[in-house]
């Protein structure tokens, strides 16, 4: 496909351009990250934010490319949809169908731009499917970055869902509960303070899977950039 991208592109337009550009070898390469190759096409992210950024958010369409089932075009239609308009029952199908990791943290970042973004945490995190689970801690990880001007109390209420779930031993699920603790350690020293705790009495449980995310929280939360940010940004408001 010649045509420069425009946001005039149609879903199977934009679908026939993704084909266009599938490389065998990075999807195969994409195994090296425990990434699900099965619905990929083979294009890097940087790749898909680009196409996505030239077409521009177009909400309907976004649906379309998400029916499609290829994992980028369900990136690119995550990034392109319209969150004001995008509802729970939306976030729930969605979520329904995730498969690999990568498409649950993608994904993840609309479903925090959205208005249900904290009961869509709360579901999902008692939704015992692997990759449902994921998603409510790859949410509070994005909110961290996104929800600028939440107060520390929205993040505090988030340590007793990643305590509960932290002996949860699945790969991608104790991942996104570690990733989690560390992203709310890491927004001040408030937060750096209370999530170091909880780190700690995760690294002396007697559950391993427990005691993994507590202590790689406590290396990342303890570690010289952690506490440099940290100095820095109290630096900044005295």
């Amino acid at each position: 496909m010649t045509a420069e991208l425009s946001p005039s592109f149609t879903a199977a337009e934009v679908i026939a351009y993704l084909r266009s550009l599938g490389s065998e070898e990075k999807r195969q390469g994409m195994r090296r990250y425990g990434i699900r190759i099965d619905r990929t096409l083979g294009i890097s992210h940087g790749v898909q934010r680009d196409i996505a950024r030239k077409i521009k958010r177009n909400h309907e369409r976004a649906f379309e490319l998400w029916e499609s089932g290829i994992t980028e075009a369900q990136f690119i239609a995550s990034v392109t949809a319209d969150p004001r308009r995008f509802t729970k029952a939306d976030a729930r199908r969605w979520a329904g169908e995730f498969d690999s990791w990568d498409i649950v943290d993608g994904v993840s970042d609309l479903f925090v731009e959205t208005d249900h973004w904290r009961e869509l945490i709360e579901e999902f995190a008692a939704d015992d499917r692997e990759f449902v689970r994921r998603t409510a801690f790859a949410m509070i990880a994005w909110s961290v970055v996104h929800r600028k001007k939440e107060p520390n109390e929205t993040f505090l209420a988030f340590l007793p869902l990643i305590e509960t779930h932290a002996n949860d031993e699945r790969n991608f699920v104790k991942k996104g509960v570690n990733w989690a603790l560390r992203s709310i350690g890491k927004r001040n020293a408030k937060l750096n303070a209370e999530a170091l705790a909880l780190s700690e009495r995760l690294a002396a449980t007697d559950d391993r899977t427990a005691r993994w995310i507590g202590k790689d929280a406590i290396r990342d939360l303890t570690g010289p950039k952690t506490l440099a940010r940290l100095e820095k940004q109290a630096a900044n408001k005295r």
